[in-house]
């Protein structure tokens, strides 16, 4: 069984799985501003990211922890 991803390791991913998850928001609304969708704002973007990229960090975070394991099995 995996153990759960520690708060230290979460924090430390936190902001970038904010920032992928606010620029990927922004850069999807252009694409789909050409089929007639409103394009969001940069702080619009930038909050939905702070929504999106919890998570996404903590999903990526649980990967992180299954590969320490697997590399290094806790006592």
């Amino acid at each position: 069984m995996t153990r759960r991803p520690g708060w230290k390791l979460l924090a430390a991913l936190y902001p970038f799985g904010a920032g992928a998850a606010a620029g990927n928001l922004f850069f999807a609304s252009l694409i789909f501003s050409w089929i007639g969708w409103p394009v969001l704002t940069p702080h619009a973007a930038i909050g939905g990211g702070l929504l999106i990229g919890l998570p996404a960090t903590w999903a990526f975070a649980w990967h992180i922890t299954r590969l320490m394991d697997r590399a290094e099995p806790p006592a």
